[in-house]
């Protein structure tokens, strides 16, 4: 699924956390009938991954257990068949070490893994063999807490398969210090010999912060990674391909270069660009994966050699309607720049809701948007950046649910640089109007876009 097809899509965002539920329960198949009836091809999320204390989904403690608390309580569910034999096995390069880190961080009151005893912080066999022989019912546990998930998953995938439905995930480009994958392969990061990072990542000042965000992941040691083929990163994307159709790459100018934060930096402020082996690993990865379905979240600082890597691998880039309305003519998020190897959006999850946005706009900014848009006073601004996606030449044309109901900030998932309040926001039924629906669905039909379920 790409924009080789030449097919023109429209999706809706929406994470499951974000159902009226927050589970993946009956919920599920009553929000595949909303998709259905509005002609969206393609449901669109965050990570699945299990979210940190402020509910971050993308600073999991595992770059490829999925979240238990997504699980639908309710046993009568219909479940696809993946016997827990089955799964162990295809999964046990990651998921034993999985279990492991679950048991030993409950067993030290949740303390980061550097924290625990040097046996098993420094993961001694002859510790690891005495956790296994003492804790195996609570390893079975963690391990039944990620078979089930995945059971319940490949149910929904059939039954979107069946819809003529595409599920689109999101890959975060790092992974959390505190995490099973570092703790189990430290090898692999930038850590000092206690087992803590030299240099942090995140971005230098933009448009989201006058200081840049640091985000506290440990750089990986990618002389390392290449040096067994990306071993680890051909097993992540294939664990995240059985969850999705198509990934968004988030971040994906740090496969050119990453920010290397000095890890006692207070602040991304300083730091310095540090070249990264990008190339060879899509080289990897397509050798594995030969269709690459990822979308390059091409978004903030870009640089011509970010543009080369992506296009050489043909994958589509992003475009987002609220950062068109500048006095710059080749600003890529217009809607005149945006080419057909785009993902085009009306806002993201680290966006406030168009009207919140345009809530906080000047009063020139407002007459600005609305002469670009060709729009008046007295239309919903919402539509008309919805409108404005829809009959951009953009391949997919993504809307976080939020726009299309018309919500206003209280509705925001996500402010950059901010640890409270974020990652909360549900819809209920009562909100989800049909009309709206149907009003989407004219709108998809008018542009090519529509989707008949």
């Amino acid at each position: 699924m790409n924009e080789r097809t030449g097919e023109h899509q429209a999706g809706i965002l929406l994470h499951p956390t974000s159902l009226p539920s927050g589970r993946l329960d009956g919920d599920v198949e009553r929000w595949l009938d909303c998709l259905c009836r509005a002609g969206a091809r393609v449901w669109q999320m965050l990570p699945p991954g299990i979210p940190d204390t402020t509910g971050s989904p993308y600073q999991s403690c595992s770059a490829f257990a999925a979240n238990p608390a997504l699980l639908a309580p309710d046993p009568t569910l219909p479940l696809a068949e993946l016997t827990r034999e089955d799964f162990v096995a295809r999964e046990r390069d990651w998921l034993i070490d999985f279990a492991r880190f679950r048991v030993l961080k409950q067993r030290h009151d949740q303390r980061p893994w550097q924290d625990w005893a040097a046996p098993l912080r420094d993961r001694e066999p002859a510790a690891l063999a005495r956790l296994d022989q003492e804790a195996q019912a609570e390893i079975d546990r963690e391990i039944d807490c990620q078979h089930l998930p995945q059971r319940r998953w490949l149910a929904i995938r059939a039954e979107c398969a069946r819809r003529g439905l595409h599920l689109f995930g999101d890959l975060p480009l790092f992974v959390a210090l505190d995490s099973a994958e570092v703790w189990a392969a430290r090898e692999l990061f930038l850590l000092d010999e206690h087992g803590q990072p030299i240099y942090v990542a995140g971005v230098p000042p933009d448009y989201f912060s006058e200081i840049g965000q640091r985000w506290g992941n440990p750089h990986y040691d990618w002389q390392a990674m290449q040096a067994d083929g990306f071993r680890w990163w051909r097993r992540r994307l294939r664990r995240t391909l059985d969850w999705f159709d198509l990934v968004r790459l988030d971040h994906f100018r740090g496969l050119v270069a990453s920010w290397m934060i000095p890890a006692d930096s207070a602040t991304a402020a300083e730091g310095f660009w540090q070249p990264v082996p990008g190339a060879a690993l899509l080289e990897a990865l397509h050798g594995e994966f030969p269709e690459l379905p990822l979308v390059a979240e091409d978004l903030g600082i870009i640089t011509p050699e970010v543009l080369t890597l992506r296009q050489r691998f043909e994958l589509p880039g992003m475009a987002v309607l609220q950062f068109a309305f500048d006095g710059h003519e080749d600003n890529p998020h217009k809607p005149a720049n945006i080419g057909p190897d785009t993902v085009v959006y009306t806002g993201t999850h680290d966006n406030d809701t168009v009207h919140g946005w345009f809530a906080a706009q000047d009063p020139a900014t407002r007459e600005f948007v609305y002469h670009l848009l060709g729009g008046q006073a007295e239309d919903d601004v919402a539509d008309l950046l919805i409108q404005a996606a829809l009959a951009s030449r953009a391949w997919l044309a993504v809307l976080p649910l939020q726009d299309l109901l018309r919500m206003g900030s209280e509705a925001r998932m996500n402010t950059p640089g901010t640890t409270e309040g974020n990652w909360r926001w549900r819809v209920t039924w009562e909100q989800i109007d049909p009309a709206r629906l149907d009003w989407l669905r004219g709108r998809l039909r008018e542009t090519g876009r529509d989707h008949e379920c």
